[in-house]
């Protein structure tokens, strides 16, 4: 009988977080629910010198906003906890000294200006299996020393000793067979000064006490490997390690090299799920969210850099993932980021989804632009009526704002060339027929206009570009004539008036 999947995402709460660390979230959580297991948030906060406040909150309204909430977590708790590494401290140190009896440990007394030193004497300097053998731990001196630097309370930590020249391999969910030779592995360091564990110990112990059958994580954690491997293997055994799978990295648009966040404040698109404030600089990283996506055409856009379902689908809810998923269509290459194609996933959910999913936070955006949404029916009716032109949930105020409040600028040198007496004269009789209309609907005004143009001998394609413009300032918009049924008979008359007054007596 197969173990119960458990997997989880382990971040360190150090900043924002970027759209590829959210990726790694959501095949975490769509294996565990497609598996019927459970998805865990751990916090690796064990490097307190990287500790950033407040990231450890915006991790959890991340994983909120995405819809995908943890089962197991520091803030609702479970069988398996603590779930914030630092509160786990006091585990580590005993798996650390079981090495060290075992002879796959050893203490370094080195300090770091004698270990500053060693780098400047040799630029690619580690503390590898060679080097080790020069310098001051438990391997080059006798135990009588060793036992009284400890007794005295000197300043050391525990490496792992590296075998030399052995290759250490493991099964990848997505890469298949992977190994590595130990002698270009270096000493890492497993438990520090402080008796915090580093990540290669801490996540090597977490893992096992809270039963973690799979461990999704980026492919720059690869080089990493046979050090976890080892250690799973000298602590616990190889039969109680979870499965691996090693996700491709999210590349910047040319393909060259990881998305940055650099890269996004260059070429003008976020990196990060959600909005960013860096407490110690005061810094503001824009996130999707605010940026005017939907959660769902977020995770939809994400779930698909990197994977695919073999077929030409490409919009597909959270359920539809959940029953698509699997790491066989992983791709082993990095997947190249597209904005554009980012842009599209949200245009087709701004179209798609029923307003009232998005329709308040609409409503907040015009009040930020300092409009009135006024009565909720008419609201729904002119999102309705101009989503099709918005990519992000921000292009509202813009392509809707003039129902709200008349522009405040006017394209007149798209009408002023081709303006004529009869013109003039067929608007002045427009806002006469309009005051007296018994129907405000987009039909009969749009067959009012048509048959004084009929009248006036005006072809209607002269007269709806000036019509337009006077009702919304520009060469945008949805069809005029919903345009002057939703702005009402006052507003209607009293926009093609002050245009009127603009353009030059004829």
């Amino acid at each position: 009988m197969s173990k119960r999947v458990r997997v989880r995402f382990a971040p360190s709460p150090t900043g924002g977080l970027h759209l590829g660390g959210v990726r790694t979230v959501l095949y975490n959580y769509l294996f565990a629910r497609q598996q019927g297991g459970d998805f865990i948030l751990r916090i690796e906060d064990t490097d307190q010198s990287r500790f950033v406040p407040g990231a450890e909150e915006y991790i959890y309204d991340t994983l909120r906003w995405c819809g995908l909430e943890p089962d197991e977590s520091p803030l609702l708790g479970g069988g398996f906890g603590p779930y914030r590494q630092s509160e786990r401290k006091s585990s580590y140190r005993r798996y650390a000294e079981e090495l060290v009896k075992m002879g796959h440990a050893y203490y370094a007394f080195d300090t770091p200006e004698e270990l500053e030193a060693k780098r400047k004497e040799f630029p690619n300097f580690q503390y590898n299996h060679d080097a080790r053998k020069h310098l001051r731990n438990s391997l080059t001196m006798d135990e009588l020393s060793i036992q009284e630097l400890l007794d005295a309370g000197t300043r050391h930590v525990i490496r792992i000793r590296m075998p030399e020249n052995q290759e250490v391999g493991f099964d990848d969910m997505i890469r298949g067979e992977v190994s590595f030779n130990t002698s270009q592995v270096d000493d890492k360091v497993l438990l520090k000064a402080d008796n915090m564990p580093t990540y290669h110990l801490a996540v090597v112990v977490d893992d096992h006490l809270m039963q973690i059958s799979h461990v999704f994580r980026g492919e720059e954690w690869l080089p990493s490997a046979p050090v976890h491997v080892l250690l799973w293997q000298w602590l616990f055994g190889l039969d109680h390690m979870p499965t691996w799978a090693h996700l491709p990295l999210i590349l910047k648009p040319d393909g060259h090299g990881k998305l940055s966040k650099r890269d996004g404040d260059r070429l003008g698109f976020p990196v990060f799920a959600m909005d960013w404030t860096d407490p110690n600089t005061g810094e503001k990283t824009k996130g999707f969210k605010e940026r005017g996506f939907l959660p769902e055409a977020f995770v939809n856009m994400l779930a698909l850099l990197g994977w695919n379902a073999g077929t030409e689908q490409e919009i597909f809810t959270l359920q539809e993932l959940i029953d698509a998923f699997s790491l066989e269509r992983v791709h082993k290459g990095g997947a190249k980021f597209n904005y554009e194609k980012a842009l599209w996933f949200n245009h087709e959910w701004i179209r798609n989804l029923p307003l009232s999913r998005y329709e308040g936070q609409v409503s907040d955006l015009f009040v930020q632009q300092g409009l009135n949404p006024g009565d909720p029916h008419r609201l729904s009716r002119i999102i309705e009526l101009v989503k099709d032109r918005c990519h992000l949930l921000t292009d509202f105020p813009q392509q809707a704002g003039f129902f709200f409040k008349a522009p405040a600028t006017i394209d007149l040198a798209a009408v002023s060339p081709k303006w004529s007496a009869a013109k003039n004269q067929f608007f002045v009789e427009l806002m006469s027929i309009y005051e007296l209309a018994t129907s405000w609907e987009a039909e009969p005004l749009e067959l009012g206009f048509k048959e004084l143009a009929a009248a006036s001998q005006i072809k209607p394609g002269e007269l709806l570009l000036p019509f337009r413009i006077m009702l919304v300032g520009g060469k945008f918009g949805p069809g005029v004539f919903d345009i002057a049924a939703l702005l009402g008979r006052v507003e209607t008359i009293s926009r093609i008036k002050s245009l009127l007054q603009l353009l030059p007596a004829v």
